[in-house]
């Protein structure tokens, strides 16, 4: 995990990069990986030393405004290759700027995942917050750090959730959320893990306030998947179990989860001996046998099959909060029923164009 040089100068308004020579190193670093050689590796350690703020609540001194330090994650890998990657992450920054109203106290921490390749084109597109009206840092992890660190937790369900070798969804990095909180520092109590397909509608503030409303025993805030993707999944278990709950749609049902947003109480997943437990190789294989389960989709299917245990682990967002926009499965089997899946009402907060869908123009 590595902070970019300068982070620490790199909080509050952005003065342009033309003032005084220091200011406008201080400005410039912020961006930038390595001044003087600095790897991943140095920066690593060195960030270790100072760790970012807690994710909490500051408290309140004589007239100050209690504020927040916000932690939001995105993966950026492989961009080198997709300009398509590289303009979903761009919309995205940019709907999230245009409705970002933080508090006076709050400070927005953005975790960038990604590899030596992407990793310039990554802090190129953060540029656009020099724009932002609120105090925010960049921080930026090296996948293969974070790989190294996975892969002894996740490796036994890779071939469960996996979409086979050399696949998007086979690397271990594909399933941090599911072990993040044994690899943030502990000084680190919330996470929310985004995708780059989004649009967002909303002030990014209001979405940490669900924390919040996560019930007792509650370790993850994630909404509900919104096409039959895993009535189709979970077909052997569905005709053994007939009356069971599991793949069918809301608000009844059971239709499993979507992870393009994912709220990840660390502090929680951390605690939870339950959780923990399913981690374990024997507990993910008891899993898969009762529920017959063999998927591609990575820590959504991880998620998916444990809510169907043990549902009490999770907040479930309204589906305002990820409206997905994918329809794929209704052209593929499941027409007679995609509507019970795909309704969502209310005013959208976050849209998730998934499988390359595109999102409404404002």
């Amino acid at each position: 995990m590595a902070a970019l040089p300068g982070a620490a100068r790199g909080w509050g308004r952005w003065q342009p990069c033309s003032l005084a020579a220091a200011a406008a190193l201080a400005v410039c670093a912020f961006y930038y990986l390595g001044g003087g050689g600095e790897t991943f590796s140095s920066a690593t350690r060195r960030l270790r030393a100072t760790p970012p703020a807690p994710a909490h609540r500051h408290p309140q001194r004589g007239g100050e405004v209690a504020g927040r330090d916000l932690h939001l994650l995105m993966m950026f890998t492989k961009a080198e290759r997709s300009p398509a990657l590289r303009a979903k992450g761009q919309a995205a920054l940019r709907s999230l700027l245009r409705h970002g109203q933080l508090g006076g106290g709050d400070a927005l921490h953005i975790h960038l995942v990604t590899d030596g390749a992407s990793r310039d084109i990554g802090l190129e597109l953060l540029r656009d917050l020099r724009g932002a009206a609120f105090r925010h840092q960049v921080i930026v992890h090296d996948v293969n750090e974070l790989t190294e660190k996975l892969f002894p937790i996740v490796e036994a369900m890779q071939k469960h959730f996996s979409a086979g070798s050399g696949t998007y969804y086979s690397d271990s990095i594909f399933f941090l959320s599911v072990a993040m909180h044994r690899i943030m520092p502990k000084e680190i109590t919330q996470v929310i893990q985004v995708d780059l397909d989004l649009k967002y509608k909303t002030n990014i503030r209001d979405l940490f306030d669900e924390f919040d409303n996560f019930p007792e025993g509650a370790v993850i805030g994630i909404a509900r998947e919104m096409q039959p993707v895993y009535r189709h999944t979970f077909w052997q278990y569905r005709r053994e179990n007939p009356q069971t709950k599991v793949g069918e749609p809301p608000p009844d049902g059971l239709p499993g989860f979507n992870s393009g947003v994912l709220l990840l109480n660390l502090e929680a997943m951390r605690q939870s001996k339950l959780y923990n437990q399913l981690l374990e190789p024997s507990m993910v294989q008891n899993l898969t046998e009762k529920y017959h389960f063999k998927g591609h989709l990575g820590d959504q299917d991880f998620f998916t099959m444990v809510g169907m245990e043990h549902p009490e682990l999770f907040h479930v967002l309204d589906c305002t909060w990820n409206r997905q926009l994918c329809t794929w499965w209704k052209d593929h089997g499941y027409s007679d029923v995609f509507d019970q899946y795909f309704q969502c009402k209310g005013e959208v907060k976050i849209y998730h164009g998934n499988c390359n869908t595109p999102i409404p123009e404002d």
